[in-house]
């Protein structure tokens, strides 16, 4: 990834694949620090802030939570500590993956048991729609 020391916003949200309101939004929210500015007071970034946006832009893509990413960060700016912490954010969210896809499988085996109902008649019949509506009132 090729970068120069200063870049503007747009620069750095262009190398990163992020949208520009995103990267001010990870900056109130304290995942990126505040830039430096210009004398104009426009932002300004450096290679440093590139590989940040990049590490938070690559834990969201795998599902962490801004607060799990918060955390790695935190962690990252200590690389003499113990891994072990990190192996732990990341089995923890292998374990809510998992739960997920056994949701899904679940929600998949309901959709192909309504289909499977499904007589192909006029919609008035239609086993789908029937099992997505609220029963009529008086009925429970």
């Amino acid at each position: 990834m090729a970068y120069q020391d200063r870049m503007p916003i747009g620069e750095l949200a262009r190398l990163t694949g992020t949208k520009v309101n995103t990267i001010r939004f990870y900056e109130t929210e304290g995942l990126l620090h505040q830039p430096l500015r210009t004398a104009a007071g426009r932002r300004i970034y450096n290679g440093a802030d590139v590989r940040r946006l990049t590490f938070i832009r690559k834990g969201r893509d795998l599902g962490f939570s801004l607060d799990i990413v918060r955390e790695m960060l935190a962690l990252a700016d200590h690389p003499d500590q113990s891994c072990k912490a990190v192996d732990g954010i990341a089995r923890e969210q292998i374990a809510a993956i998992d739960r997920k896809i056994a949701d899904l499988t679940i929600l998949r085996g309901e959709l192909d048991r309504m289909i499977k109902a499904c007589q192909n008649g006029m919609v008035a019949e239609c086993k789908i729609l029937d099992a997505l509506t609220l029963p009529a009132k008086g009925q429970a």
